[in-house]
């Protein structure tokens, strides 16, 4: 089978596109006939081993793969081949064929596309849970979110709204991806290019502050989130888009009573009671059309280098896709 492989960190020219073995399904995994992959950064952090967990050579990049069960292994009950699923990996999703484990696939609900389904696990699980569960959102409050026109960030903004949040404040570097966030239901739009952008949080909060603030950029920009982080608010870290972990001095918080959580994703998939019905609750804003799903980009499994380019350099919006 066709899959892009990483040999050696590096930049997005180390992704080879190449023929590898097809993998086999072994006790309690499916084999699934990948149809579309999704992007996110913690591929490119992987690729150049900057990961939260340190990362092996060589292997397969990719997460988050939709498709249709081709094959079931020894001990797999309740899924058959031809269903339609979704699921996350901790890596080997960039290819046309890949294992996962029977019990962490997630249905595709009728008259939802493998593009659109792709785009739900990792980013929408993300961004409910860096609202709800760390930064315990709790109605009327006022929320930061960064690189908005982002793929969790489209999702953020919407999903902000719907848990009740008051003033929803969005990020990005050009008016057209401000105004994707405002047509997702940002009420306030700042770009955060500009040196004065923690002031324009401020202002948009009448000086006191954003309640909770989502905080994946890294750099400078977790010690500037503290000076537009209101009295008892919380500052959810997860993600360093930079490259750069950034710093704070612990005892800053102290005088407005300030929370800073990390978030990362696999922690909440080891909860089946807080990741299935955040899962279904999603699941449900999708069917009901209160939560737009937003692909930005599409590329051939072919082309996964240009893809890590976009990304890296900001040039697209909401969820990008590889197909093979």
């Amino acid at each position: 089978m066709k899959a892009v492989r990483v040999g050696e960190f590096g930049g997005p020219e180390v992704l080879e596109y190449t023929e590898v073995e097809r993998p086999e399904p072994g006790q309690g995994e499916v084999l699934i006939a990948v149809r579309s992959i999704g992007v996110n950064y913690a591929d490119t952090m992987r690729r150049r081993d900057r990961y939260v967990l340190r990362q092996t050579l060589p292997f397969v990049p990719g997460s988050e793969v939709a498709g249709v069960v081709e094959e079931i292994g020894a001990g797999v009950e309740g899924v058959r081949p031809g269903d339609r699923v979704v699921t996350l990996l901790g890596t080997g999703g960039y290819a046309e064929y890949a294992v996962a484990p029977a019990r962490g696939l997630i249905p595709v609900p009728d008259g939802l596309d493998f593009d659109r389904a792709a785009a739900v696990p990792l980013q929408g699980l993300t961004a409910y849970h860096v609202l709800k569960t760390s930064g315990r959102l709790r109605e009327g409050e006022s929320v930061l979110v960064h690189a908005a026109a982002g793929g969790v960030g489209t999702l953020a903004v919407q999903m902000a709204r719907l848990m009740g949040a008051g003033t929803i404040i969005a990020t990005a570097s050009s008016p057209e991806k401000l105004e994707l966030a405002r047509s997702l239901g940002a009420g306030a739009l700042v770009n955060y290019t500009e040196e004065d952008w923690p002031e324009r949080v401020r202002e948009a909060t009448g000086g006191r502050g954003a309640d909770v603030i989502l905080e994946m950029v890294g750099g400078d920009f977790p010690e500037k989130n503290l000076h537009c982080l209101a009295p008892f608010g919380r500052m959810v870290v997860f993600g360093a888009a930079s490259g750069e972990r950034g710093t704070i001095a612990p005892v800053d918080l102290m005088r407005k009573n300030q929370v800073v959580a990390g978030f990362f994703l696999p922690q909440i998939m080891r909860r089946p009671e807080l990741l299935l019905p955040s899962l279904r609750e999603i699941l449900g804003w999708i069917s009901a059309g209160s939560l737009k799903l937003t692909i930005g980009a599409r590329f051939p499994l072919a082309h996964a280098a240009e893809a890590h380019r976009a990304l890296e350099e900001r040039r697209t919006t909401g969820k990008i896709i590889l197909n093979p």
